[in-house]
């Protein structure tokens, strides 16, 4: 089982670039890393894991940013967004970000992606809360038609791009499908959120597979995604990725009984030495 990590980083913890070395040399498969663009003081959204909202959440990196930096000083590990807030960006400009990170760091890029859980930081965005996840998906759409290798043009419902020359091309083919099918390009792209019809149904239609936060409850929600997925006619199966896992020696049994391939441990928010004894705890398990 491949075990990579996520944390925050923020202008507070351990650098991108030292994480990104010791995550190399001691053997862990990679480092996603969050998105919030900010959060707004007035905000009236609960916290997923509960209030107070920890500080880290208004501090962190901007995570292309960051993982451009893990690129470059190393050659192995992925890298990759746990989540993306798709919703939250110009699919344009977008494009062009995560096309030349797949491009600098030589296929090393996993697209995580989410529909958010902050209404007030999305609202600063123009983001008509009932509707982002069609938002999501038009916009993965239009990104897809600029990494088409022609010029290729998209009208959607929120957005629309006229057949362009848009360079670099991400190089990853992901491994569920070929690249000759133009809504579906693109490096390696994992939906994250809670299990449901429609969640399935998007992973289904235009992912690789599925980014569960922990990993309780799998053992009944896997076989429900696999037949969405065998409902879409994709073939294959489809990845699912637990995300932000307290590993264990039990827990990851679990998931190699499930037959799962990675898993993403979390890691504290926190300065370089206590960043390096979690690793040192989490070594166990490699």
């Amino acid at each position: 089982m491949r075990i990579a990590t996520t944390v925050f980083l923020t202008d507070e913890t351990i650098s991108p670039v030292r994480l990104a070395v010791e995550l190399e040399q001691r053997g862990f498969d990679g480092l996603y890393l969050p998105q919030h663009t900010h959060i707004p003081v007035s905000r009236e959204t609960p916290a997923p894991a509960g209030d107070p909202l920890p500080r880290e959440y208004g501090r962190a990196l901007d995570p292309l940013v960051a993982l451009a930096q893990a690129a470059a000083v190393t050659e192995r590990i992925g890298l990759g967004t746990g989540v993306l807030l798709i919703a939250q960006h110009d699919p344009i400009a977008l494009a062009k970000q995560i096309a030349t990170l797949d491009f600098v760091s030589g296929g090393r890029f996993t697209l995580g992606i989410g529909y958010g859980w902050n209404v007030e930081e999305a609202a600063d965005h123009g983001v008509d809360w009932k509707t982002r996840r069609d938002l999501v998906r038009d916009r993965m759409a239009l990104m897809r038609a600029l990494w088409a290798e022609e010029p290729t043009g998209y009208r959607g419902e929120f957005g629309a791009v006229s057949a362009s020359f848009a360079h670099p091309k991400p190089l990853r083919t992901p491994r569920s499908r070929g690249t000759d099918v133009p809504h579906l390009l693109g490096p390696r792209t994992l939906i994250g959120g809670a299990a449901g019809p429609k969640l399935f149904a998007h992973v289904a239609e235009y992912a690789d597979g599925w980014m569960p936060v922990g990993g309780s409850g799998l053992k009944e929600a896997i076989p429900r995604l696999r037949r969405a997925w065998q409902e879409a006619g994709r073939p294959g199966e489809p990845q699912v990725v637990p995300y932000a896992v307290h590993p264990s020696a039990g827990k990851l049994a679990y998931f190699a009984e499930l037959g799962l391939a990675e898993v993403v441990v979390g890691l504290p928010s926190a300065g370089e030495t206590e960043i390096l004894q979690a690793l040192d705890a989490h070594a166990e398990f490699l």
